[in-house]
């Protein structure tokens, strides 16, 4: 059916700007005057409302966010008698779930962000007990999780993991990074397709209410592929989705053809299933809240301390280049100043290296970049992938970042003003569940420097707003 949209603002592109629009199933046929002398089988009077393009979400974990939506609703809750009693309700109502898992609290409530596994166990002490916080770089566990892991206070950190840890050496509760994650999340009970169907089914129409159509799933483990096929044969996936397939440090190497094997399965479908598998992700640090993003000067708080690589320099350029070779988009995590580095000057490698193709790799995040840095975005062709909602004075920043950093460096957070006028080129991405999905909510925070309802009034750093036509682009 041909679709006829007049007398409305139809905006089409940076500074461009049209009354009418003229569609049939879902396509673009006419704009403007062309619009208005083509056929339609309906007219649609949008009296003045404006209309864009639908949405697409370039960096996020849709599936990590339908698992969520599926346990204790701890999101928001703001102190830990709240978040226990949420955790406890639900048990208790789920009495059959060998498992408590949920997400994603708020680290910032308790100082330094380190929670007690015995604050959990009053909710829960027969059964484990795992959520995530909100930056899904730390998890938080009662004593019934670090006993059936075997933790204690002879357990060493994992390379590249932390395990906070009480006065006499005991864990606390609190571990940070996959690698510290792990020792518990692994031995988790495997879910069955139909939750995970579900979880697809249900992130897919919070989407489409949100009016994003497709969305990149940044974080791709092991069998997630094999579910994300599933869903899209069977309609559970309900808007386009880029699979990124999770490399790791020493285990990469292992993956490399069953990568190859999912690409061609998910290559199989109908273009009309929606699905594609072109990115490889890569975890560069961990986050600047939990003082495991990568930095170039100590942190304030442990001037030991500049955080951790996850990667060697030698490694991360091999995997890199493997990966671009095969013709995969790189999209490399990387928070601090010294992982940006790290993941330009393998980006760098790997140009030098490989034949030229439209690889268009992606550094996230990028909370900070070292002024030298900058111009290498642009000169590399480096898309800087930022979070709008990330962008302004939030509680993790105030409350675990800024005594981490110190206030010069932490106002040097999101230069989304400098990168775009280095000339890079800049992406959104929600990281969903990490911070809300919805568009229409981020778009205009990099723009004021402001939370939603607009705080703090004087704005966060605001010689790094951009327009917002800018942040729409």
């Amino acid at each position: 059916m041909r679709t006829l949209l007049i007398n409305g603002s139809v905006w089409t592109s940076f500074g461009q700007l049209t009354n009418a629009l003229l569609i049939e199933d879902g396509r673009v046929l006419a704009l403007g005057s062309d619009a208005l002398s083509g056929s339609a089988d309906q007219t649609i009077d949008l009296a003045g409302a404006f209309v864009m393009p639908a949405f697409a979400d370039g960096h996020a974990h849709p599936l990590f966010a339908g698992r969520e939506a599926q346990g204790p609703k701890v999101n928001g809750l703001q102190s830990v008698a709240e978040i226990v009693a949420e955790v406890k309700q639900f048990a208790e109502a789920s009495p059959d779930s060998k498992w408590i898992i949920g997400g994603a609290y708020e680290a910032a409530i308790v100082e330094r962000g380190d929670f007690d596994s015995h604050w959990l166990d009053e909710a829960v002490n027969d059964r484990p007990v795992l959520l995530h916080a909100v930056d899904h770089h730390t998890i938080w566990v009662n004593n019934k999780a670090l006993e059936i892991a075997g933790i204690t206070s002879a357990t060493k950190d994992p390379d590249g993991g932390t395990i906070a840890r009480r006065a006499d050496g005991s864990p606390k509760g609190t571990l940070r990074e996959p690698a510290a994650m792990d020792l518990i999340s692994k031995l988790a009970p495997e879910r069955t397709l139909q939750d995970e169907l579900d979880a697809i089914a249900w992130a897919s129409d919070q989407y489409l209410a949100a009016g994003v159509t497709s969305a990149m799933d940044a974080w791709v483990e092991d069998g997630m592929t094999e579910i994300y096929i599933e869903a899209a044969k069977t309609g559970h996936l309900k808007v386009d989705m880029n699979l990124t397939f999770l490399a790791q440090p020493e285990k990469w190497r292992s993956r490399v053809n069953y990568y190859n094997e999912m690409r061609a399965l998910v290559e199989a479908l109908p273009v009309e299933a929606g699905l594609t598998a072109k990115s490889v992700k890569f975890i560069g640090d961990g986050a600047l809240s939990a003082g495991t993003a990568a930095i170039l000067e100590p942190y304030l708080d442990d001037p030991t301390s500049k955080g951790l690589l996850i990667w060697s320099d030698a490694e991360m350029i091999e995997a890199a280049t493997t990966f671009d070779k095969a013709g995969l988009q790189l999209h490399i995590h990387a928070i601090g100043d010294a992982a940006v580095r790290q993941a330009l000057d393998a980006i760098e490698a790997v140009i030098a290296s490989n034949p030229s193709w439209d690889r268009r790799p992606v550094i996230t995040h990028a909370q900070l970049i070292d002024p030298i840095d900058l111009p290498r975005f642009a000169a590399l062709g480096v898309i800087a992938n930022f979070q709008p909602l990330w962008t302004y004075l939030d509680p993790m920043n105030k409350e675990l970042i800024l005594p981490r950093i110190g206030e010069t460096r932490n106002n040097q957070q999101y230069q989304l003003r400098k990168v775009i006028d280095s000339g890079a080129q800049l992406s959104f991405g929600s990281d969903w569940p990490i911070t809300d999905f919805t568009p229409l909510v981020a778009l205009a925070v990099p723009v004021h420097r402001q939370s939603p309802d607009r705080q703090p009034l004087q704005g966060w750093s605001i010689e790094q707003a951009i327009t917002i036509e800018e942040s729409m682009d």
